[in-house]
């Protein structure tokens, strides 16, 4: 009886030393959690849709209506998952608490704190599109914004228990006692006492592996920065923040009249050129309706 015991004991202890063996060569430290995603084997790009900014002067951006193809910005979100962890970049415009999916679109009006208003076409909240890949926003490793407008923060509270990425120069305009214009500052209070880790440099490797980079590029905000992303089969990309917001810009060098420094926006604007020359990478725009309209949205995946 007691051999047999030993030998039970035996095979138990082999089990669970199999199974170490086998969550260590997929990078897990701990099992699963229900219905939680594994990590991926290589880098992943989900893109999500945060919604649709209907914008009624184009002049703010440097445009005339006729100079461009549509007046509409698209708002996406992204979640990076990586063998190591998983980013958030950048949030939406509306809070998923402020409106209730029905399955059909909705139109949401916007009032910001400055009195300017924007109307704004959702239809799943961030949270669901979270979860339609098996994570909560308690998953996510990090979290970074390309910067403080109101159409990127929106749901940036979900995610206190992420370590936030950012820049001193941002955190601290955010946290003014008179906040920028175009900010909505309750989206993201809650990032003031959430772990935070200070980018210091022009690039920031997020996994050390140099697939998952957050670049500077400011001008549009004190701290705005893009994401470059080095993926195995898509070949490498360049979330661009609001360092254009329509194709057209880009074509016709306008730039908004809104800019924290237009000619620091200039100034990216040619380092970031120079480095999607040096990288071969692509240059998503995140506000181009048309191009993003072509994406592939979660589930739905870039690797």
């Amino acid at each position: 009886m007691q051999r047999n015991r030993r030998k039970l004991a035996s095979s138990r202890i082999a089990a669970a030393a199999l199974f170490a063996a086998v969550a260590c060569s997929v990078g897990l430290t701990a099992p699963l959690s229900k219905g939680q995603a594994p990590p991926p084997q290589s880098v992943r790009l989900y893109v999500f849709d945060c919604g649709t900014l209907h914008i009624a002067d184009t002049g703010r951006f440097g445009l005339k209506r006729e100079e461009v193809a549509t007046s509409d910005l698209s708002v996406p979100c992204f979640l990076v998952a990586h063998p190591k962890g998983t980013l958030i970049w950048d949030t939406g415009a509306v809070p998923d608490n402020d409106w209730k999916p029905t399955g059909a679109a909705i139109t949401h009006h916007v009032v910001l704190p400055d009195k300017q208003e924007r109307d704004v076409t959702l239809i799943k909240s961030l949270k669901m599109q979270l979860a339609e890949l098996g994570y909560s926003p308690a998953d996510i490793t990090y979290l970074a914004l390309s910067h403080y407008h109101y159409d990127h923060t929106a749901n940036a509270n979900q995610f206190t228990g992420a370590t936030w990425l950012v820049r001193q120069a941002e955190r601290d305009a955010m946290f003014a006692e008179k906040p920028p214009g175009v900010t909505q500052p309750s989206t993201y209070a809650a990032l003031r006492n959430s772990k935070t880790l200070i980018i210091k440099s022009d690039e920031y490797d997020v996994f050390g592996d140099g697939t998952v980079i957050i670049k500077s590029a400011p001008g549009h905000t004190p701290g705005h920065q893009v994401l470059y992303l080095k993926l195995a089969k898509t070949g490498s990309v360049v979330l661009s923040g609001d360092l254009y917001h329509y194709p057209e810009e880009r074509t016709l060098n306008r730039v908004p009249t809104f800019e924290f420094k237009q000619e620091q926006t200039r100034a990216s604007r040619v380092a970031i050129d120079a480095f999607l020359k040096k990288t071969g990478a692509q240059l998503w725009i995140q506000h181009d309706f048309r191009a993003n309209t072509k994406l592939r949205k979660a589930p739905d995946y870039y690797e």
